[in-house]
């Protein structure tokens, strides 16, 4: 069976759940930081699983709830049902749906990241276009301690591209790529990445919420099966020191819901490039200071977003320059689209592309200019050039990107007041813990000399 495909009906789970002797079925959401939560019932529940009747405590969900408003119901989306390729024995499976939460009265919750993108959705249908989304999600491997916590050393040596035997996660990444297959993806290509013990597995683009939902059980299988290995897998923006860090390059395109056609495409610009796609890069470039907290959540998001290991830190847009904030991948027609590259993987996948999608949009609706494309290398720039040049830097800590989301409207507006509310008090939290702090650097360089 297929997974993770729309049309996907209740009849064919049926006989799927019949031929796979599935018994447990997982009901799996996420919080506002984006991480996966679960309940699991008996197979013998489908019915009152298809029919919302399963019950939560939103008040034990971090950002969902108050204690006096507590009762939260799952309603799974039929697409997203999967046979768990890990769970499969003899006469045995389980078997998982992604959910939106909806309230005791039936409407959907406003603090549900699934139902945040769907606005985001909805609000592009209104204007005439639907939204694809390719992301592409790094991450690295960590031995293991015994009791299976990571300890600071790569499961291999290898570098950008490198073949067995120096790329020892050839084998590790052969069994993500059979789970994620029979999950129902479509895997593009499989490699080690620049760093050490950094890994890379492609999937297909597909409509916005979907591709949240895949980026979303990607993770989830990704560290699944790592620990099958006796390993961590890990989407910290930058775990090692002095190494390339973990990006997640969303690749995003219009498409024309009337025409049928890619939005972005006009064979008759010298870029091949439409208006609409030069409004959407200036709608990117105007708002990414104000979604920055987004795409690049945590402390640690802001450790990968410096010059040096081609990370983009500096706000500029071109065709190819891998240096530039924006990029245009090479291939034109139905696959034009626009590529930011500094979201991480630690990022909420349905915030982030919903926060990406609205940015790029308000530059379409508001006819925005481009500037000028950057063709030459931003990081060999001085820093009086990048400011002669109008380039400006992406904030450089949580603290300025939590700063520019409250000063900008993008957050707000993406995200609803309760989500908005909920999820700024958090990274306040997150920052303030920081700041105050006493780090092991700090006392390396100031206990003794001071």
């Amino acid at each position: 069976m297929s997974t993770l495909t729309v049309g996907t009906t209740l009849e064919t789970i049926k006989e799927e759940i019949k031929k796979s002797n599935v018994e447990l079925l997982h009901l799996q959401f996420v919080d506002i930081e984006g991480v996966l939560k679960h309940v699991t019932v008996t197979v013998e529940q489908l019915d009152d699983v298809v029919d919302g009747k399963i019950m939560f405590d939103g008040s034990s969900v971090a950002g969902f709830s108050p204690i006096n408003k507590s009762d939260l119901y799952l309603l799974p989306d039929l697409n997203t049902f999967a046979v768990l390729p890990w769970s499969v024995e003899p006469n045995y499976s389980e078997g998982r749906f992604i959910c939106s939460i909806t309230n005791p009265d039936g409407t959907l919750f406003e603090g549900d990241p699934r139902n945040i993108m769907k606005k985001t959705i909805d609000k592009a249908a209104e204007k005439g276009y639907s939204i694809n989304v390719g992301p592409e999600l790094e991450f690295f491997l960590f031995k293991a301690d015994e009791n299976g916590l990571p300890i600071q050393e790569t499961q291999d040596l290898g570098g950008y591209f490198e073949t067995s035997p120096r790329d020892y996660g050839e084998r590790v990444r052969l069994e993500i790529y059979r789970a994620l297959k029979k999950m129902g993806f479509t895997i593009e290509a499989s490699h080690h990445e620049v760093a050490e013990g950094q890994h890379e597995i492609n999937f297909k683009y597909d409509n916005a919420l979907t591709a949240a939902d895949l980026a979303t059980t990607y993770k989830w299988v990704v560290k699944t099966i790592a620990r099958q290995f006796g390993l961590h897998a890990t989407f910290m923006p930058k775990p090692i020191f002095g190494s390339n860090g973990s990006g997640m390059h969303v690749n995003i395109s219009l498409f024309n819901n009337e025409k049928g056609s890619n939005a972005f495409f006009d064979e008759n610009d010298p870029r091949q490039l439409s208006e609409t796609a030069y409004q959407f890069i200036a709608g990117l470039l105007d708002n990414v200071k104000s979604f920055a907290a987004i795409t690049n959540p945590l402390v640690n998001s802001y450790k990968r977003l410096v010059p040096g290991y081609e990370a983009p830190c500096y706000i500029a847009w071109s065709a190819s320059n891998r240096s530039a904030l924006i990029r245009i991948p090479a291939k034109r027609g139905i696959a034009t689209r626009v590529e930011i590259r500094c979201p991480d993987p630690s990022a909420n996948p349905y915030f982030a592309y919903a926060a990406i999608a609205a940015a790029g949009l308000a530059g379409v609706t508001s006819a925005l200019e481009v500037p000028a494309e950057i063709v030459d290398d931003i990081f060999s720039m001085s820093e009086s050039e990048r400011t002669n040049r109008g380039i400006e830097n992406l904030p450089t800590t949580l603290g300025e990107a939590i700063a520019e989301l409250k000063e900008g409207t993008i957050g707000r507006e993406v995200l609803g007041e309760h989500a908005y509310n909920e999820y700024v008090a958090l990274k306040d939290k997150e920052w303030e813990s920081y700041r105050m702090a006493v780090t092991e650097w700090e006392l390396n360089r100031y206990q003794v000399k001071f």
